[in-house]
């Protein structure tokens, strides 16, 4: 899939972009493209690669988010962080649940885990919906206990503390 065949996004992209601003706050990069998506799974070395997909969902808000950036405050993080927004990033997420999520119906939010190109671990909607942005972030810092080796955590936790997570229900988020 080329990048030159773009869907357009379906949200307004000023509305969505606090919810990306947090992600890149925390030390997220973005893949906007199929080819970008493929160049940050596909890390080799022993290298890991946190892939959250990021949603306008309630869950995405109340949980995911919150749960995700936790979570790499740890002492042991991914290498790597790499999001991309469902509903935006269209081609994008076709692409990475095509080739690399296939075995998963589609989710979003969901929070994939990557080493050496491989997935290791994935946590679909249904397993964030209903729980705590602390549940989720124990859950994966204990993937990244078993698959990752990087030192976290990913911002300072002076920075972390200034983070605000933008809580905004799905259904106010304007249609392009």
């Amino acid at each position: 899939m080329s990048s030159t065949n773009i869907k357009p996004p379906i949200y307004d992209a000023a509305a969505v972009q606090p919810m990306r601003d947090e992600l890149i706050y925390a030390g997220f990069e973005e893949a906007l493209t199929p080819e970008a998506v493929d160049a940050a799974i596909n890390e080799k070395n022993g290298k890991s690669v946190l892939f959250f997909v990021n949603s306008v969902c309630g869950c995405a808000a109340g949980s995911a988010r919150p749960g995700v950036t936790l979570a790499l405050q740890s002492t042991i993080i991914p290498d790597r962080f790499i999001t991309s927004f469902a509903g935006q990033e269209r081609d994008a997420i076709e692409h990475l649940r095509e080739k690399y999520l296939s075995e998963f119906p589609p989710s979003s939010p969901c929070v994939a885990l990557f080493k050496d190109g491989e997935l290791k671990y994935m946590m679909p909607r249904i397993e964030i919906e209903g729980r705590e942005p602390e549940e989720i972030a124990d859950t994966l810092r204990e993937q990244f206990e078993i698959h990752c080796s990087n030192q976290g955590p990913s911002i300072s936790p002076e920075k972390y503390s200034k983070l605000v997570h933008s809580i905004t229900c799905g259904s106010k988020i304007p249609l392009n």
